[in-house]
């Protein structure tokens, strides 16, 4: 995650959310120094040509109106597994995806975004609508009882580098004693980082009357935030995908917020150390 990294992957359907998506890019890319890729999957050989024609009629496009071209790649595939090939083969550091949210009847809905998201090892910022601001200036960052919320604390540090963020914590509000004590820690943990590198915050906790996820997104509703970032579950299995984790239900939010997703490192388990991130 180092900034030798130098490329934003773009899946895109050929539909406005995908040129959403890009849009989003062609906002990140110039602070974060990035190039841009544009990815697209087909199911059969006998496609690659027309896609190929149309990315690059999206490649020119994108240069005329913006001074930028993207490259692109299309490959035979499945979405599921080729958007992450691909992004490790040019070395992405991140991936901007739009979806259609949970329902419809597009390709990638709430929940066949939550399965593309969970198998790579880039972050995506997943998009609903064009880019309302031109910078990340608030961000929601809930915290829970799981130990993985740790490992948001590196994008944490990595966003603060390229813009002057704001994080607004939400502390999950649990009466499970054990809970308590595993979001008191988490909390802790998070505070003492943004502490020693001088990065601003609030603290707030929900009001526990709503699903977690719920009063998150009313959360960020409220104080107009940019982007929310979430942790995706561990092991997350098909009942998640067919019935609904919980950030399934935030990166389709009715708000249309941008969503950073990312997914827990298993390494950074076995070690049982978070040094690498700073804190």
């Amino acid at each position: 995650m180092g900034k030798s990294e130098k490329t934003i992957v773009v899946p895109h359907d050929f539909t406005q959310i995908g040129d959403y998506a890009l849009e989003h890019a062609l906002v990140i890319s110039p602070i974060m120094e990035n190039d841009i890729v544009l990815v697209h999957i087909v199911k059969d050989n006998g496609e690659i040509a027309l896609a190929e024609k149309q990315c690059e009629e999206i490649a020119e496009r994108t240069f005329k109106k913006h001074f930028i071209k993207p490259r692109y790649i299309v490959r035979e595939g499945s979405i599921f597994k080729d958007i992450s090939t691909i992004s490790e083969e040019v070395n992405a550091n991140l991936i901007i995806m739009g979806t259609h949210g949970r329902k419809g009847i597009q390709k990638l809905t709430g929940s066949w975004a939550l399965k593309v998201i969970v198998s790579s090892t880039v972050p995506f910022i997943i998009v609903q609508a064009p880019p309302a601001k031109r910078r990340f200036e608030k961000i929601v960052f809930p915290i829970d009882f799981r130990s993985e919320n740790k490992e948001k604390i590196q994008w944490v540090n990595y966003l603060s580098t390229y813009y002057k963020t704001k994080f607004y914590i939400i502390k999950q509000n649990y009466k499970d004693r054990l809970f308590q004590t595993k979001i008191r820690n988490n909390l802790a943990f998070t505070k003492k980082f943004l502490d020693s590198k001088g990065i601003e915050y609030e603290i707030f906790t929900s009001p526990g009357k709503k699903k977690f996820y719920e009063e998150t997104v009313d959360y960020a509703k409220e104080v107009d935030a940019d982007m929310i970032l979430v942790m995706t579950t561990k092991d997350i299995s098909f009942a998640d995908y067919a019935l609904g984790a919980d950030e399934q239900h935030i990166i389709a939010n009715h708000e249309k917020i941008p969503v950073m997703c990312v997914n827990p490192d298993p390494s950074l388990r076995r070690s049982g150390s978070f040094s690498a991130m700073g804190g």
